[in-house]
């Protein structure tokens, strides 16, 4: 249920698409969200990013009603540290590259592209380059000259062939040609936990593998913040609204326990 690129989104709270949800919660469905933008609010650095305590409570409801998982650009261990005490039931971080497969290779090359990009890229305090092993990103959200840091880093990033670059929220994050992306780990999710169908929610551009992933085949995809760049099928109006669909999600599978989905008995 992809979105096609052009077409209008439509925003996913309005009254005519509560029958659209109703179906999806009540199917074997996957939960996959982003963090960054989509459960956290947009923060000055990466490290002030954090949920509001009402989208953390929302979350730990909808993690025990449904199989949820989280697929962020954050290293997984910092992940993991901001998601303590939610009973998500799988974290990838990286892009889906963290944890890496078992028996996997050497990280990607983040480290050596780092250094290229300290030594092509102008020493601005407000230009931040985050190595996280196995991807990178580029932040130049407190940079006064947006439109020059943007070219300094498109040219630098061009004289790295193995890497793909994908353009977030003042950001650009760097991940291996044909390596994993988010719509490969919410394929990976939706086939590991068993559901047939999936809603997955994100803010940018980090999250178009996903919102055009093949599989599952009933996905219902969400993008915080109209675009018409996007392929995502809906959108949500503003970060803040993640609380009032969560909210929506948990009424709609109130009283269906984990455990009597994992015998069988969704309605599909």
């Amino acid at each position: 249920m992809g979105g096609d690129l052009g077409l209008k989104m439509e925003s996913i709270l309005a009254n005519d698409h509560r029958a659209l949800l109703a179906w999806f919660a009540r199917s074997n469905v996957l939960l996959a969200f982003d963090y960054d933008g989509t459960l956290a609010p947009i923060a000055p650095t990466p490290e002030s990013a954090r949920m509001r305590h009402s989208t953390r409570v929302l979350l730990a409801r909808a993690a025990r009603l449904y199989p949820c998982v989280i697929i962020s650009g954050r290293a997984l261990d910092d992940l993991t540290r901001r998601l303590r005490h939610i009973p998500a039931w799988y974290l990838f971080g990286n892009h889906g590259l963290e944890p890496p497969p078992a028996g996997a290779a050497a990280p990607t090359p983040a480290h050596a592209w780092a250094l290229h990009l300290k030594k092509h890229l102008p020493p601005d305090p407000g230009l931040v380059i985050e190595d996280k092993r196995y991807s990178l990103t580029i932040h130049y959200r407190n940079v006064r000259d947006k439109r020059a840091a943007i070219d300094a880093i498109n040219h630098a990033v061009s004289e790295l062939p193995d890497a793909r670059a994908l353009a977030g929220a003042e950001a650009v994050s760097l991940l291996p040609r044909g390596g994993g992306d988010k719509g490969v780990a919410l394929q990976q999710a939706s086939r590991w936990f068993a559901c047939d169908s999936a809603i997955y929610v994100g803010d940018d551009a980090t999250d178009e593998d996903a919102f055009t992933s093949k599989y599952p085949e009933r996905l219902l995809t969400i993008r915080v913040g109209h675009t018409e760049e996007s392929r995502a099928s809906y959108h949500l109006d503003r970060q803040e609204d993640i609380d009032v669909l969560l909210g929506i999600l948990v009424e709609l599978r109130n009283g269906e326990s984990v455990t009597s989905r994992r015998r069988g008995m969704a309605v599909r």
